[in-house]
């Protein structure tokens, strides 16, 4: 905490209005943008750094400031500039790949930078090889799109028209890319107003001293309650991608070798080694930059599991207060954590996201499974073609099942990023040529166990026009995993008129009256499925999240049921069948702490679990 004396009230009021503001920026985004990728899935965030480059707000991930400054001297900015950038090597971590483009702009008082105000959003197209700018076959950067360095995009109040001219005429979607912009931009200038009115109210010195004071506060709150949770030693774990676009499916492993030292000043050491070289497709991604301080924002957020309870693990936020606490090593140039320009890297999702996954994974191995299991991963799934307006791209972001956990089920068809939602059906029909026939939970997903994984969606589209299907998703052969006894869930499929799809496609042929059919990853269940009431069991059959056959193969539970007009009304229990099922399956209990599911083995040679599986 900072030595400086600091009214506790005033640090509340501060902390409120950080929050307010940052609030306030991304509902203006949302309603003056002009694509549905940041208007609809709110696929965007907005962050707020001080003057020392901290993220001081803890509600959502962000971009960094360390690209700006790094090329643009703070005594040189004036009220009115905005700076762009959407280069990924060149972002210093912050930027995953190039669909991302991120505005800041400087806070002054006094004629002095005292904060930043900060969105980065998926943008529907910013050129490359195909439409929406993320060739899954890509094996250069070159291909994915036009990469910007930082450049200052409006001069003190005046935009560059230029750069805005050639912006847009490399998109697919200049209407749509321009309109973000503007919302984007007058929505950060709009932040930085609000926060200049905050330091013109209670002063410099005073609102900087409650920065310190809410940085310090994480500090010291991640350190008591959670890291302390932590057994000290050497913990390790690793987990896979599964494809890349351009290799043969394989295990591409991303591992984490954790060290806790709580006497050390630093207290985790998060070491990479281990992790497989960069691939030849676009699922790299740019993280050993700045010391790796994205990433450690990036994956503190799983520490909050860790709380004592789940109310607890609500109230805290990861602002810039983590950083300290966390020290990481990466391996040398060259793999996927550290590419080497112009590696692709428009798919890193399946790294950066699997991260959350391997790091959760890990300290379930060193605190007996007190880390739920893992969660779904973000996926890009769409169509493009040509409508009666002209060339379309349909995009959407659809989540999937969390993980079990040890005191309850996974959440159903949420969304990892902050906020992100699915596009409504009544928007999409009205807009694209197709009809949603179907979106609901994927019945039997959710990976079996005490506690169940969560559920993926299962969506049916039909094409009213012959149109092209893309997918950029992992998990469509290795599973969400289950911990603790409890089994994997379901993997990611897409299936055109019953013909199974690839997890990266970019252009199959989609004609009018064919149906898609997409069903989401499962979150991986936690505890063995053994031990769950029997009478829960018959419930989620009752709700439609479990089959019959289901509840008798995956839970040993043997149901009665009645049905009428095509619907179960009615299941009953038969106790001393499920009793016995039970006793018989119980002796098949998985003999590694974690289960990957039937993907794995055709991936690994037959091997039935990882060596780092058992504990």
């Amino acid at each position: 905490m900072t030595d400086r004396n600091v009214d506790p009230v005033l640090v509340e009021i501060v902390e409120g209005t950080l929050a307010s503001v940052e609030m306030e920026v991304e509902t203006a985004i949302a309603r003056t943008a002009r694509s549905p990728m940041i208007r609809d899935a709110h696929d965007f965030r907005a962050g707020i750094h001080d003057a020392r480059l901290r993220k001081l707000t803890g509600r959502s991930y962000s971009a960094l400031v360390q690209p700006i400054v790094r090329d643009f001297p703070i005594g040189a900015m004036r009220p009115g500039d905005v700076f762009f950038h959407n280069d990924v090597y060149l972002s210093e971590g912050g930027i995953g790949h190039l669909p991302d483009l991120c505005v800041t702009v400087p806070v002054f008082h006094g004629g002095d930078v005292v904060a930043f105000v900060q969105a980065f959003g998926h943008h529907d197209d910013i050129g490359g090889a195909v439409p929406g700018s993320m060739p899954s076959h890509a094996r250069s950067a070159f291909e994915e799109g036009l990469m910007v360095p930082p450049i200052k995009l409006w001069d003190q109040g005046v935009p560059n028209r230029a750069a805005l001219t050639i912006m847009t005429r490399n998109s697919r979607m200049p209407d749509s890319l321009a309109g973000d912009l503007d919302a984007e931009c007058s929505a950060c200038l709009m932040g930085a107003r609000r926060l200049g009115e905050l330091f013109d109210r209670y002063g410099r010195e005073a609102v900087e001293a409650c920065f310190d004071a809410i940085v310090g506060k994480t500090t010291e709150t991640f350190r008591r309650e959670l890291l302390a949770k932590i057994p000290e030693g050497v913990h390790i774990w690793e987990d896979y991608a599964e494809h890349d676009g351009v290799d043969e499916p394989r295990l591409h492993a991303q591992r984490i070798t954790l060290t806790v030292d709580h006497a050390a000043d630093t207290p985790l050491t998060i070491d990479f080694t281990g992790t497989s070289p960069q691939a030849k497709g676009p699922i790299n991604h740019a993280g050993d930059y700045a010391d790796g301080v994205f990433l450690k924002k990036w994956l503190a957020p799983i520490l909050r599991n860790l709380a004592d309870t789940p109310e607890r693990m609500a109230e805290l936020d990861v602002n810039e207060g983590v950083v300290p606490l966390i020290k990481m090593v990466f391996p040398e140039k060259g793999t996927l954590l550290t590419p080497i320009f112009p590696a692709p890297t428009n798919a890193r999702t399946f790294v950066i996201l699997r991260l959350l996954g391997v790091l959760a994974g890990v300290l379930a191995k060193a605190t007996g499974g007190r880390m739920p299991a893992d969660q779904e991963t973000i996926r890009y799934t769409g169509v493009y073609g040509e409508s009666d307006d002209g060339p379309y791209l349909m995009r959407e972001v659809l989540g999937g099942g969390s993980g079990g956990r040890w005191y309850a089920d996974g959440e159903d068809t949420i969304h990892v990023v902050p906020d992100s939602r699915n596009i409504p059906v009544e928007f999409a029909e009205a807009r694209w040529p197709f009809r949603v026939e179907r979106l609901g939970l994927a019945v039997d997903s959710g990976g079996p166990g005490e506690f169940r994984g969560g559920l993926g969606y299962d969506k049916h589209i039909r094409m009213l026009r012959d149109a092209s299907f893309m997918s950029i998703a992992d998990r469509s052969i290795l599973s969400c995993w289950g911990v603790n006894g409890g089994r994997a869930g379901r993997p990611f499929q897409v299936t055109v008129d019953g013909v199974e799809m690839e997890g990266l496609v970019d252009d199959f042929p989609v004609r009018a009256g064919q149906v898609i059919r997409i069903r989401t990853t499962g979150g991986g269940g936690w505890g063995s499925p053994y031990d769950r009431p029997a009478e829960r069991v018959a419930a989620d059959v009752r709700d439609g999240k479990v089959s019959i056959e289901g509840a008798r193969e995956d839970y040993g539970v043997v149901l009665a049921a009645s049905r009428e007009a095509g619907a179960v009304d009615e299941v009953v229990v038969d106790a001393e069948a499920t009793e016995r099922l039970r006793e018989r399956l119980r002796e098949t209990r998985p003999a590694a702490f974690f289960d990957r599911g039937p993907g794995y083995p055709k991936l690994s040679g037959g091997l039935p679990h990882a060596e780092v599986d058992t504990l």
